[in-house]
């Protein structure tokens, strides 16, 4: 039996990817029903933010260097928190159903969970080269 885990060959096969690729996929069908006159506002700042996660673990992932790549993963987490914000303040004005912001919240939760991972793990790569 095989108990090793799967190469990683791809940004789209690293788990915090995959989680906030599905955040921002629930993300934009939650805006939709946001109202129009936030098209330009929250509604596009909150999709911002949450593309810019993915992209920048994406990005982070074909950097050279360990140290390039922690660095994305850093902005990747940045605009997570922003995010986050974004959906607490989505949520107390009203724009979100307590149960689409319970999805958002666990789902960004989770996704941030798995950036700090990906993170503290591309670290020890930077301290064994040191």
């Amino acid at each position: 039996m095989n108990n090793e885990s799967p190469k990683i060959k791809t940004f789209t096969d690293l788990n915090a990817w995959k989680e906030s690729h599905g955040l921002v996929l629930f993300l934009y069908k939650v805006t939709k029903k946001f109202p129009k006159e936030e098209m330009f506002g929250l509604t596009s700042q909150m999709q911002r933010a949450a593309v810019s996660v993915t992209s920048n673990i994406a990005e982070g992932f074909g950097r050279q260097t360990y140290k390039e790549k922690v660095q994305f993963y850093y902005v990747a987490q940045g605009s997570l928190t922003e995010l986050k914000n974004q959906i607490i303040i989505a949520k107390d004005i009203g724009y979100l159903e307590i149960a689409d912001f319970q999805q958002l919240d666990k789902q960004s939760n989770i996704s941030h969970q798995l950036l700090q991972g990906l993170i503290t793990k591309s670290k020890t790569f930077i301290n064994l080269k040191s």
